[in-house]
């Protein structure tokens, strides 16, 4: 059996399109569906449902995925490997990010380790931190950036702390206060981030019986500070996002020390392949280094 169907019917689950699949892979839709037909005919096997809205594994399909997904995988580990003894760190390294790590640390990092790493491909993956940790624990990526304490059971290098800050709208009757304690703005009409800081935020709150006065969820973090200094409500972000904000806001510490742990994880980093190990050594050294 050819490791490239394997490769073709991986990236058919990935996104769903065997449109999509021949793109990235520069291949013609027909070799592709070719590639999976046959690789179907030499199992004896139905592995896609095909139709119009696009593809997706059938019940054997869903069986055998983890075996052709750690076939490619040990692949990817004979040829690291292989360019090891050849005094080579070599290889694909995929790491999932969130939108504000991608932001501030992913274009001097990734610009960094490309130049010290030429022969280390590495593709990124773009999620909220569930999304992450998900990818994690099924292996469709090594490594991964997430929030402390993770759902999953990840090995976890702490990275930076971030402090939580209150966000205001010009002219807020709190804004005169150096700080803001949680008991005065439990009440107050509240914008919380979804898919990714709404954990840091509910994690602030859960001593409080009684439930936030939520008015909106939003999932982007600027449309979160439009909307607040618009007088709409209030709302509690990570410095890190707030650090090149361009909207007329005030912003006011939280009483207390609260803040979001940012940290890479991996399944473990002992069975990391000899490319994501060197990125993950070279990240946690990069964070360090720059003192983000």
């Amino acid at each position: 059996m050819s490791l490239q169907k394997y490769e073709i019917l991986l990236k058919a689950v990935e996104t769903g399109s065997l449109t999509k699949v021949g793109e990235q892979l520069n291949l013609t839709q027909s070799a592709v569906s070719h590639a999976i037909s046959s690789l179907e005919q030499e199992l004896g096997l139905t592995l896609l449902i095909r139709n119009r809205s696009g593809v997706r594994l059938t019940s054997s399909g869903e069986r055998l995925f983890h075996f052709f997904q750690g076939i490619q995988q040990l692949n990817e580990r004979l040829y690291q490997e292989i360019a090891l003894i050849k005094g080579l760190v070599a290889g694909t390294v995929k790491l999932g990010v969130f939108s504000s790590v991608s932001i501030h640390w992913l274009p001097g990092m990734v610009k960094a380790f490309n130049a010290e790493f030429p022969h280390i491909e590495v593709k990124l993956y773009d999620g909220h931190y569930q999304e992450i940790e998900q990818w994690l624990a099924t292996g469709h990526i090594d490594i991964g950036f997430v929030s402390l304490p993770t759902l999953q059971p990840l090995d976890v290098t702490e990275l930076k702390k971030d402090r939580m800050f209150c966000v205001l709208p010009p002219g807020h009757a709190l804004a005169n206060q150096s700080a803001v304690s949680l008991d005065q703005i439990i009440n107050e009409p509240f914008i919380i981030p979804i898919s990714g800081c709404d954990a840091d935020v509910r994690r602030i709150f859960m001593k409080y019986k009684g439930p936030l006065n939520i008015k909106y969820e939003l999932e982007d973090d600027h449309a979160i500070m439009s909307m607040v200094e618009h007088g709409l409500g209030i709302s509690i972000l990570p410095e890190m996002i707030l650090a090149h904000m361009t909207h007329n806001l005030c912003l006011r510490p939280l009483e207390g020390e609260h803040y979001r742990t940012i940290g890479l994880a991996a399944i473990s980093r002992n069975n990391l392949s000899p490319a994501a190990a060197q990125m993950f050594q070279f990240i946690t050294e990069w964070v360090g280094h720059h003192q983000l």
